[in-house]
């Protein structure tokens, strides 16, 4: 007899769940016509992060993806207007990057594409049951368990 594996069926879960966050996500980006892909909303939201224009190198990181991967997404935003690339003052040989004002705009944008997808995917949950979610995936994102007493 063969006994199911709770912690192979929590995964296959989350993995469905975070399938369909994407989906979602994706249809309501589509929805607003803004063109950019996710790859490139999340460059943009992770700018909003910086005090100052960050380096490439920087965003590469903060995205944990390959240098190559930040300068292709940086070249599609460039291209429709919403990154400007600009020299380091100190530095002529590091490029920094910066939101423009269609970059903000389309910020304001992807966060209300963002919005109506979350309350889309958390519908069906009441207000007590959305607060417990948020404890959970607090929990399992900074990998600290609180255990109850």
């Amino acid at each position: 007899m063969n006994t199911p594996d709770p912690e192979s069926a929590l995964a296959e879960q989350l993995l469905r769940l975070t399938r369909r966050v994407h989906r979602i996500q994706k249809r309501h980006l589509e929805q607003r016509d803004l063109g950019v892909t996710p790859a490139q909303s999340r460059l943009l939201r992770v700018l909003t992060h910086y005090d100052s224009p960050p380096r490439m190198a920087d965003l590469a990181e903060r995205l944990e993806v390959v240098p190559r991967a930040v300068t292709t997404l940086v070249d599609g935003l460039e291209a429709s207007g919403k990154v400007r690339r600009m020299p380091d003052p100190a530095n002529r040989r590091v490029t920094r990057i910066e939101l423009t004002d269609e970059g903000r705009a389309t910020l304001r944008e992807l966060r209300g594409a963002r919005r109506s997808a979350a309350e889309e995917i958390l519908a069906p949950l009441t207000d007590k049951e959305r607060q417990l979610l948020g404890l959970l995936l607090d929990t399992l994102m900074d990998g600290d368990l609180p255990r109850p007493c």
